[in-house]
């Protein structure tokens, strides 16, 4: 996925969990921590896939600030309870071109730019931005969109409620082959998920440990 500095991996730690925390807030995400669960998710299938050291790092980092095109965007019709409009469904797909663009404004590597563009493509090729299909996604951006998914289906939304773990999953293996890479559902199920119940504090520094520890 690129070159790896570790210069980049410790300058870029704190901010990336503040901002982080502020998309959560911005999302109106009732379970905090929203995004540092997405990348404790990623990180662990990164293992089962046996990812590099430097890339399961550049995997976390896009996790944390996967949407933060959204915040720039910043419409009411997001945290809005109704159906999109189509106009507003169109306006929508643009977010992970803004991320994009930004990820490379806060100096984070090419890599992590492309995860945070390719987090919506969907393994059928009927995701957007570039209706890239199988192989076409990278391995990484495959894995950020299925934990993507399961985190924010067991999460509450202001347009629905949170489903239970057990729903969740059966959404993961029913979208198996047109969302989702079959493969990594696979190991996503036959892994023991659950939600985490640490508090708070051990939240934010379980994050920045996921961040920090990047050796295999």
């Amino acid at each position: 996925m690129g070159n790896f500095s570790t210069k980049e991996a410790s300058n870029s730690d704190e901010r990336i969990l503040k901002i982080s925390s502020a998309m959560d807030e911005f999302e109106d995400y009732t379970r905090h921590r929203h995004g540092a669960q997405i990348a404790a998710l990623c990180d662990v299938l990164a293992q089962e896939f046996n990812l590099a050291s430097h890339d399961r790092l550049f995997l976390r980092q896009a996790a944390l600030i996967h949407d933060i095109g959204e915040v720039l965007m910043n419409r009411e019709y997001i945290k809005s309870s109704r159906i999109l409009r189509d106009d507003e469904r169109l306006d929508m797909q643009r977010h992970p071109v803004i991320g994009e663009q930004e990820a490379g404004k806060l100096g984070l590597s090419r890599a992590v730019q492309l995860l945070v563009r390719w987090h919506h493509e969907w393994w059928n090729g009927s995701g957007y931005p570039d209706t890239l299909r199988r192989e076409q996604i990278p391995l990484g951006a495959r894995i950020l969109r299925v934990a993507d998914s399961f985190a924010a289906l067991i999460s509450k939304r202001p347009f629905r409620a949170a489903l239970s773990e057990a729903e969740a999953a059966r959404y993961l293996t029913e979208w198996a082959g047109i969302e989702f890479d079959p493969k990594i559902v696979k190991a996503f199920l036959a892994l023991d998920i659950q939600a985490p119940s640490e508090s708070e504090t051990e939240k934010e520094q379980t994050a920045f440990t996921f961040l920090s520890n990047y050796a295999n």
